[in-house]
């Protein structure tokens, strides 16, 4: 009978975001070396296409700690959320930003300083 009457697909940048699942470093790792990971990556991304502007949204949505405020970054950016943990999303002309685990949590083995 074909599609009439069909409800719409739920727009894919409505996706609420939600915390990584847990990841654990390939060897015990300090707040420091996770900081220095973060910032070559941070420092490198836009160097792979994509736009600054989007770059720099998805940078302050990563380390934001409030899942609410991340949300409203990445929503006012026009960022389209494909997985809700933020590892992969797109921007509204169809550049894709991957980003690492690591720069959107703490890993399960990270070394505490006494």
């Amino acid at each position: 009978m074909g599609c009439a009457g069909s409800t719409p697909k739920v727009d894919e940048s409505s996706k609420k975001l939600r915390k990584p699942k847990p990841w654990k470093h390939t060897q015990p790792i300090t707040p420091a070396q996770v900081k220095q990971m973060r910032d070559e990556f941070w420092d490198t991304a836009p160097h792979y296409g994509g736009q600054k502007e989007i770059w720099d949204a998805l940078r302050a949505a990563a380390t934001e700690a409030d899942l609410t405020l991340a949300q409203t970054i990445v929503d006012s950016a026009g960022i389209i959320v494909s997985n809700p943990d933020l590892t992969v999303c797109y921007d509204e002309r169809g550049a894709k930003y991957e980003l690492p685990i690591y720069v959107l949590s703490e890993p399960t083995n990270l070394i505490r300083d006494g």
